[in-house]
């Protein structure tokens, strides 16, 4: 007899979130995505289906889905309640303190006592946000790349009270996706963005200050040091409104000027320039979800 499928809860599907839907859909997982955006939950459902469509030339080694499985392992909602059952729930809403502490309380009153937590943040330590609720033990960061599917790694930070049963059932958990798991410590940003962000903001200000052009620019670390996306890709693939909540956040924290984000990235958010998720960024982003899909995989 098959073994029940496990059952994991993701709230917020915006580009990172639906990205981890996917990962785990297509390794044998059943999903429960909660988002109050009806059309980031169809967003959700779409990819998941151009994904499988090309799956094995997107991920080698894995068999694409029947369609109708693939449909029936994701459930979309906008009811946060709908994760009282999942095993571990997985958060990747906006970098705003005030929306996930709200979300952090709201998700202890509705799950087990012994359900776990992943937090999928970009900046925001896991400590502080594990102090929102009564479960300490079993809140742990979980820091996906995007598209997660793609990735082989993913940086877990480990809180101060995160237990090691915790810690072990989410490398298990990552296992079963094929990922590695890099441990690292928990403080603003981690190591990846505490770093990253500043290497993004740079880049932005370079064509902000010496007019270089954004190609130019990601030409120089996919040509020269063989990346396979220069910073200024990356930036609109994650979306600008990230980064710039991200360096934001970074800077309060550390009160250092390096991370003051510079006026080019503010004024681009400002105006609605947020990268792949609006269609224009550094590079104007026309294709499809399936385009993106075949484009990421090279």
């Amino acid at each position: 007899m098959a073994p029940p499928l496990r059952t994991i809860g993701v709230v917020g599907t915006g580009c990172i979130g639906a990205s981890v839907c996917v990962d785990y859909v297509i390794h044998g997982f059943r999903v429960i995505a909660v988002d109050t955006d009806q059309a980031a939950l169809d967003d959700t459902r779409r990819l998941l289906r151009e994904t499988n469509r090309f799956l094995p030339a997107v991920r080698p080694g894995l068999e694409r889905l029947p369609a109708a499985t693939a449909d029936e392992r994701l459930v979309t909602t906008t009811e946060l309640t709908a994760l009282a059952d999942c095993e571990f729930v997985v958060e990747n809403i906006s970098e705003r303190w005030e929306a996930k502490r709200d979300l952090y309380r709201a998700l202890d009153k509705i799950l087990p006592a012994g359900t776990g937590i992943g937090v999928n943040t970009s900046s925001i330590p896991v400590g502080l946000l594990a102090a929102e609720t009564t479960r300490p033990e079993h809140v742990v960061g979980i820091h996906f790349m995007n598209p997660s599917y793609l990735k082989d790694a993913v940086e877990v930070m480990r809180g101060a009270d995160t237990s090691d049963a915790c810690l072990a059932h989410v490398q298990e958990m990552l296992g079963r996706l094929g990922k590695q798991s890099v441990v690292v410590g928990d403080f603003p940003g981690f190591v990846s963005n505490r770093i990253s962000h500043l290497f993004f903001n740079e880049a932005i200000r370079t064509v902000q200050d010496q007019g270089e052009r954004p190609e130019v620019v990601d030409d120089i670390f996919k040509k020269c040091f063989g990346h396979t996306m220069g910073p200024l890709e990356t930036a609109d693939l994650i979306g600008l409104d990230t980064v710039l909540l991200t360096l934001e956040y970074l800077h309060d924290s550390y009160r250092d000027d390096r991370y003051q984000a510079c006026s080019l990235l503010r004024e681009m958010v400002a105006s609605g320039r947020l990268g792949r998720k609006s269609g224009r960024g550094f590079y104007e982003h026309r294709g499809t979800a399936a385009a993106d899909t075949t484009r990421n995989a090279r």
